[in-house]
C-alpha cells in the first residue's frame, strides 16, 4: 500500500470529463551567450496565438504563449535543448510585474492552471497589477520533450493489477512491474533527460524564464508540489525573490517515507471526515457507526482483487482504481458526492461507475482512452529528487507503519515483506537531498496551510513557514489548497501581501 499521492492544486482539477488539448510550440528567438556557463539567459519569448496549448482562447482573449529554450543538462549548455511552454496574460492596469504560478503535480500543467484560473480573476486587483505567467516545467505538460514512459494500453493494463500480494513472489511481482516502467522511461526519453528532469534543473528554468520575461525579480504562486519548487528557487536565488506565496505545503527537509507517512495519516483524517459528513445519511454506504467506517469500506473493495465491479465501461472498476477514486474524492468536499455513489454501486451491485470516472481523472484518463502525462512525469521528477532506501526490512517496516497510519488504505494483513517503492530501484541516481531549506530574507514568503490538508498535511506548511521566516495563513477545512478557491479571508491576505507586501495578521485563521 506504499504509494506517494500528489496532485494540483483543487482548481486546477479537470472536470470528470477531461477535454484532450492538442500541443504545438511557438518559436523563440535565438538564446544568446552570457558568460555565465549557459546560453540560456538573454532570449526573448516571441509571443504568439496560445491556440496550440489552450482548448478555448475565447475564454482568455488577451493570452500569449510561446516557449523558451534550455539545456537538458546546465552541465552542458550547447547540448540537447528543452522547449518550456509558456503563458502570460498580461496585466490590465498599473503593472507591479509578472507573477508566475505552478499548480503542483510534480507534472501538473502550469499553463493549463493559467488558463483555466485567468477567467476567474479577470476584473481583480490581482490581474490588474499581474501578468499572470504559467511555466510547464521540464518533462511537462505542453513543453518539450514530454517525459513518456507508458502508451495508453500500458497504462490501462498497470491499472488493472492490484499488486496486493506482498507475499515473497508477489513482491517480486510488483518490483518486475516498477522496473518495466522504469526502463520504458529509458527507452523513451534517454538516461540524460531523466536525470536532469528533477527539481533543482527546473528551479534554475525558472530564473531562466525569469530573465526571459525582462523582470528583475519573482513574484510566485505555487501550489502543493510547486511549494517545494518555489522553495527551492528561493534557497539558490534569494536576492531575486519579491514575494512569494505557497500554499499546500511540501517539506523539503523530509525524507520520502517519512513524507509518504505523514500523508497517508491525512489521507486517513479526510477519510475520516467524509465518513463522518456521509453518516448524517441513513443511505451511506459505511453507515452510521464511526467504529466501523473502515471495516465496512474494505468489505466493499476488498472483493475487486478477485473480480472487478462490473460498470458501463467495459474496464470495469478495478482494485487499484477504487483505491484511487477514493483518494482523489477525498482532495475536495465537492467531490464527496461522487464517492458515495460510486460506493452504494458497489453496495448495491448496481453500477460503480463514479469511482473509475475519479480514478480516470487522477490518473489523466480522457474519454477516448488517452493519457497526458503527468503520471509519468510525477515518477520521473520525485525519483530524482531525493534519495530511497534498497534495504527491504526499510520497506516491510514502512508497510507497518503505513497501514497504521491509514487502515482504510490497508489490504489484508502485514506479511512482514513488502515492494520497495518504484524509485529505490530507479535508473538513474538523485540530484537533491532532503534538507531544511534557508530563506531568502523576513516578509518575502507567506505559506498558506489548511489544517485537514490530506495530501500535504497542516505541520509541513508549520515547518516550512519556520524554515523560510515566513508568514503562516492557516486555514480550518479538509481539502487540499485554498488560494483563489473561494475563501474571502485567505484570498484578501494573499493579494494584499503580493501587492503591497503587507504582511498577513500573525496567527492568521482562515
Amino acid at each position: 500500500m506504499f504509494a506517494m499521492w500528489r496532485a494540483a492544486a483543487n482548481w486546477t482539477m479537470a472536470p470528470l470529463a477531461i477535454v484532450l488539448v492538442s500541443t504545438c510550440t511557438v518559436p523563440v528567438a535565438s538564446a544568446t551567450p552570457e558568460g555565465a556557463g549557459t546560453t540560456a539567459y538573454g532570449q526573448t519569448p516571441v509571443w504568439g496565438s496560445c491556440s496550440g496549448f489552450v482548448a478555448d482562447v475565447s475564454a482568455i482573449p488577451t493570452a500569449q504563449c510561446g516557449t523558451v529554450s534550455v539545456p537538458v543538462d546546465y552541465a552542458n549548455p550547447q547540448g540537447r535543448q528543452a522547449q518550456l511552454a509558456v503563458i502570460r496574460v498580461p496585466a490590465t492596469g498599473a503593472r507591479l510585474g509578472a507573477l508566475m504560478v505552478n499548480p503542483g503535480g510534480p507534472g501538473a500543467s502550469a499553463v493549463d492552471a493559467v488558463a483555466q484560473m485567468g477567467p476567474g480573476l479577470a476584473g481583480t486587483e490581482l490581474t490588474s497589477r499581474f501578468d499572470l505567467v504559467g511555466v510547464d516545467p521540464r518533462g511537462v505538460g505542453h513543453s518539450t520533450p514530454q517525459v513518456r514512459c507508458r502508451t495508453d494500453a500500458e497504462f490501462d493494463a498497470y491499472r488493472r493489477d492490484p499488486m496486493v500480494d506482498y507475499s515473497p513472489a508477489g513482491v517480486a511481482h510488483i518490483g518486475s512491474v516498477y522496473q518495466q516502467i522504469a526502463q520504458g522511461c529509458v527507452d523513451r526519453m534517454g538516461r540524460d533527460f531523466l536525470a536532469n528532469v528533477g527539481t533543482a534543473s527546473t528551479a534554475q528554468d525558472m530564473d531562466v524564464v525569469r530573465a526571459a520575461l525582462g523582470e528583475n525579480q519573482l513574484n510566485y504562486l505555487g501550489y502543493s508540489y510547486g511549494t517545494e519548487l518555489g522553495a527551492a528557487y528561493a534557497e539558490r536565488y534569494p536576492d531575486r525573490v519579491r514575494a512569494m506565496v505557497l500554499d499546500g505545503a511540501v517539506d523539503p527537509g523530509s525524507d520520502p517515507i517519512g513524507e509518504n507517512i505523514r500523508q497517508l495519516a491525512g489521507f486517513q483524517t479526510a477519510f475520516n471526515d467524509y465518513a463522518a459528513d456521509c453518516a448524517r445519511s441513513t443511505d451511506c454506504p459505511l453507515g452510521q457507526d464511526p467504529t466501523q467506517f473502515v471495516a465496512r469500506y474494505r468489505e466493499l473493495v476488498d472483493p475487486l482483487v478477485q473480480q472487478p465491479g462490473r460498470t458501463s465501461d467495459p474496464r470495469g472498476l478495478s482494485y487499484s482504481d477504487a483505491i484511487t477514486g477514493t483518494v482523489s474524492a477525498l482532495y475536495t468536499q465537492r467531490w464527496w458526492a461522487f464517492l458515495t455513489s460510486g460506493l452504494l454501486g458497489l453496495k448495491r451491485g448496481t453500477d460503480p461507475g463514479d469511482l473509475l470516472l475519479l480514478a480516470d481523472n487522477y490518473q489523466r484518463r480522457d474519454q477516448a482512452g488517452h493519457y497526458d502525462n503527468r503520471q509519468d512525469a510525477f515518477r520521473a521528477i520525485r525519483c530524482v529528487d531525493a534519495p530511497y532506501p534498497t534495504d527491504p526490512a526499510v520497506w516491510a517496516d514502512a508497510d507497518r507503519r503505513a497501514r497504521e497510519a491509514a487502515p482504510f488504505m490497508a489490504y489484508g494483513a502485514f506479511t512482514g515483506f513488502a515492494p520497495s517503492d518504484a524509485c529505490a530501484t530507479w535508473p538513474v541516481p538523485p540530484t537533491s537531498v532532503p534538507h531544511d531549506v534557508t530563506s531568502p530574507g523576513p516578509g518575502k514568503v507567506v505559506v498558506v496551510s489548511t489544517t485537514h490538508d490530506p495530501a500535504t498535511p497542516y505541520q509541513a506548511g508549520v515547518e516550512l513557514a519556520r524554515e523560510l521566516d515566513a508568514s503562516l495563513i492557516t486555514f480550518d477545512g479538509t481539502q487540499h489548497t485554498v488560494v483563489f478557491n473561494g475563501d474571502a479571508c485567505v484570498d484578501a491576505a494573499v493579494v494584499n501581501f503580493l501587492v503591497d507586501s503587507t504582511a498577513p495578521p500573525a496567527d492568521l485563521h482562515c
